[in-house]
């Protein structure tokens, strides 16, 4: 009896220890991975739909001559104007219907993944995902990547909505965004490093095992469902690559400088529409009848560009047409995208890379001897949309899947890096960071600054402070101080205005019949109503007391005091929440 009695313990004590090791370990585990596979499953779906989609549409008007015309002896088509316009109607549309007041993108969802509240906007999401669709569809020159990867961080921030998961939301976001990229190129390890390295930017325990089961899933299931369709096929390169690395490393620059111009195009197109005050609908439909025309005569910029890159890749493009594809195409995207036919900037970059790659090594091979025009074409690519988009190893690493070739890889990598370099110093980080400075948000000093400018003075005012009256002499408000263990005082009048700070230092030792009102404090430190917590500690920086008052600077009222422990109290939260967000 005694020893069936120990069996029993011991047993109910294993189950207990099984029980505790499945609630610890087991299922935050599961939840993980089904977190992985669900987000890596939609967006394969949502992904190719999207890229087949506007396959599917252009297919339909392409090659149609419904509005063809002869000019000097050349064939000509009015189609692409009637399509784009046609497009700008619908995404006007859009706009009204999901009530957009802008478009949102990659640079928002990297916003998202840097706050404590993080959660996105599905509906204008949904809107903005929609908008690009119809401007590629429509011919615009836009690319998908862009949105999509909004897209995924959208739908990762609505599973954490509907979930209530206790999973921090920027690892919904990394895992939607993983998959997008993943499934766009068929190139998951890309995907996984895209997310950490341009939206979530840190690496974590916790983020790394479901983003990755994210993006191979959504490779698995585009592959199994669409195909292999791999967004570029890389025919056979030359060997002995690696001697071309000091070239690529030289060259890298110019693409920088090529990419800062498109960066920079897009932002002054933008900002002109902005000074223009013609609202959006005029800028849409006017940058939609520009870009028209442009494709009237270079019908090779509209649209994402795929065909024409593979043409590139192929070969098949005259050297002397290229000069004209990278002029038009900077100039199209810029008045697509900074007038209103939203989309991204992934494909663009890509082909503007491809194309300024593919002159410079003509010109590299008429110098060489070597036939490095491919070579320059994938090098191109990865150095103009790296520093765009912000992910130079990411980049890297899609060539080194596409092309199966390290030594590629390599020479990509010399490019991208002095690329990056010479944007880094010229322009910034990336053109998502760069919108986010244009709209007063800087990501570059990480989540902690943002956090601090981000949390206001209200989270931490207390109304715990000690009120005098005019009409109180010093005698009185000495007792009142006294009594309320305090040393500094608030003047103010019946309806809270603030009138003056009182120090009992210097009231102690005057007249006890004077009045507080002839002893205030020579402009008191103060802090307005609507200061952050990063302005705060600037100001407290600076001040020695008990006190710093807080105040509406319209109505002059007093509206509560903080101290420097509340301060320091709620900046050492936050920065331990960030700890734990980047290093669990």
């Amino acid at each position: 009896m005694p020893k069936l009695l120990f069996i029993l313990i011991y047993y109910r004590s294993f189950f207990k220890r099984f029980i505790l090791f499945g609630t610890s370990f087991l299922i935050p585990l599961a939840s993980l991975v089904t977190l992985g596979v669900g987000v890596g499953f939609t967006m394969a779906l949502v992904s190719n739909a999207f890229v087949q989609g506007v396959k599917f549409l252009t297919s339909t008007y392409e090659n149609n001559e419904l509005l063809s015309f002869t000019l000097l002896n050349q064939n000509y088509s009015l189609m692409p104007l009637f399509v784009i316009i046609l497009a700008a109607f619908l995404i006007i549309y859009v706009r009204k219907v999901f009530g957009l007041d802008r478009f949102y993108g990659p640079a928002d969802s990297i916003y998202a993944a840097h706050r404590a509240d993080n959660e996105l906007d599905v509906r204008r999401g949904w809107g903005s995902t929609l908008s690009a669709f119809i401007s590629a569809s429509g011919g615009a020159s836009v690319g998908q990547y862009g949105p999509l990867v909004h897209f995924g961080a959208t739908m990762g921030s609505y599973l954490k909505q509907i979930s209530k998961s206790n999973i921090p939301t920027d690892i919904f976001l990394g895992c939607g965004v993983a998959a997008a990229i993943s499934a766009g190129f068929n190139a998951p390890i890309a995907g996984i490093l895209f997310a950490h390295n341009a939206i979530i930017r840190h690496f974590s325990l916790k983020a790394v095992a479901p983003i990755a089961v994210s993006s191979l899933v959504a490779a698995s299931f585009s592959q199994s469902l669409f195909g292999n369709n791999v967004a570029f096929q890389i025919s056979s390169l030359p060997p002995d690559l690696i001697s071309v690395i000091p070239l690529a490393l030289a060259v890298g620059p110019v693409f920088g400088l090529i990419s800062i111009v498109m960066m920079n195009a897009i932002r002054y197109i933008g900002k002109l529409g902005t000074k223009s005050k013609l609202g959006y609908v005029k800028l849409t439909l006017i940058g939609a009848t520009l870009c028209g025309v442009i494709g009237i005569f270079v019908p090779e910029v509209l649209g994402l560009g795929t065909e024409t890159v593979r043409g590139l890749l192929s070969n098949e493009i005259a050297m002397d047409y290229l000069v004209i594809l990278l002029i038009f195409k900077i100039l199209a995207t810029a008045l697509c995208i900074g007038l209103g036919m939203f989309g991204g900037v992934f494909s663009p970059a890509i082909f503007i890379g491809a194309v300024s790659g593919a002159l410079i090594g003509a010109i590299l091979t008429s110098l060489t001897g070597n036939n490095l025009l491919l070579v320059f074409t994938i090098a191109g690519m990865a150095a103009v949309t790296s520093p765009v988009v912000g992910a130079p190893i990411s980049i890297v690493m899609v060539i080194l899947e596409l092309t199966a070739s390290y030594d590629m890889a390599l020479v990509s990598l010399g490019s991208v890096v002095t690329s990056s370099l010479t944007v880094s110093i010229l322009f910034g980080y990336s053109f998502f960071d760069r919108q986010l400075q244009d709209r007063g948000i800087d990501i570059r000093r990480g989540r902690g600054h943002l956090g601090l400018m981000e949390t206001s003075v209200g989270t931490i005012v207390t109304n715990e402070f000690l009120r005098l009256e005019e009409t109180d002499n010093n005698a009185i408000a000495i007792d009142k101080m006294v009594a309320a263990d305090v040393t500094e005082a608030y003047l103010l009048d019946d309806k809270d205005i603030f009138i003056g700070k009182i120090i009992i230092t210097d009231i102690v030792k005057e007249s006890p019949d004077a009045f507080v009102m002839n002893y205030l404090l020579d402009n008191p430190l103060s802090i307005k109503s609507d200061a952050s917590l990063q302005q705060c500690i600037e100001v407290a920086s600076e001040f020695v007391g008990e006190t710093i008052p807080i105040i509406d600077r319209k109505s002059n009222t007093l509206m509560g005091v903080v101290s420097e422990a509340d301060i320091f109290q709620a900046y050492l939260k936050l920065q331990n929440t960030v700890i734990d967000l980047e290093t669990k």
